[in-house]
């Protein structure tokens, strides 16, 4: 199956390269790679305007809007049979889309989390136990209100078959996006699976953005997607 792999970034200068090169070893003929820079100032736009690749598709926010803004962008793209999303920040393994993708080969998956909490990694970095506890927590709600079984709501390693990523408008820009995503295709009776996925974590010295005001955030959205009425866009649903 061919993939689209979306990489939201902002501010990666670090680890936009690596990541890029660890996901091109990693593709198949006929995959590609979207970028959407969300408004970078460090230095990120110049490494990703020197990039000349045919599979490398790269867009640019004119301001920062967040995560969320970024899939967005990404998604109006045509896209693969899969799509990857792809955090910037080398806290989630390339190595590791087989996993991903074997759901959709030999079961009647829609969708596939990549799950920090299942077990079974190869590797976890272990660290920040209250972002553990506060993950677990939102996953739980996430549960309640979907009647899924669900590990790892929060993970920033999601797959998705084309149509089904497509048929719903994604509105959050920021951290937001994670339960807006799994709440609206909950709603329209998606099959969810799950695999254990390796993670290393970075600490807040090392660029991790996500936040407290996030999580309340994402409580909010939980609740607000599972009662909105869903739109006539968020109905289409492209084979």
């Amino acid at each position: 199956m061919n993939k689209s792999i979306i990489i939201p970034c902002f501010n990666e200068k670090q680890t936009i390269l690596t990541v890029i090169q660890n996901v091109k070893n990693n593709l198949i003929d006929g995959d590609e790679i979207i970028i959407v820079d969300d408004f970078s100032s460090d230095g990120t736009r110049d490494l990703l305007n020197n990039l000349n690749d045919p599979i490398i598709k790269i867009k640019y926010h004119d301001r920062n809007y967040g995560k969320g803004k970024a899939i967005n962008t990404a998604l109006k793209e045509n896209l693969k049979e899969v799509v990857i999303i792809q955090d910037a920040d080398l806290e989630y393994n390339p190595d590791e889309y087989t996993l991903l993708i074997k759901p959709f080969l030999e079961t009647d998956a829609d969708i596939v989390y990549g799950s920090r909490f299942l077990g079974g990694q190869k590797y976890n970095r272990l660290h920040f136990f209250w972002h553990s506890i506060a993950n677990r927590i939102l996953t739980l709600i996430c549960n309640l209100f979907t009647n899924l079984n669900m590990t790892d709501m929060e993970t920033g390693y999601k797959a998705f078959k084309k149509g089904v990523i497509k048929s719903i408008e994604v509105e959050e820009k920021s951290f937001g996006v994670e339960p807006e995503i799994t709440i609206k295709l909950a709603k329209k009776k998606f099959i969810f699976y799950e695999v254990p996925v390796s993670y290393a974590g970075r600490s807040y010295e090392e660029g991790k953005k996500i936040g407290i005001k996030d999580a309340f955030r994402a409580i909010y959205c939980i609740i607000y997607y599972k009662f909105k009425k869903i739109s006539i866009k968020d109905n289409f649903y492209e084979k």
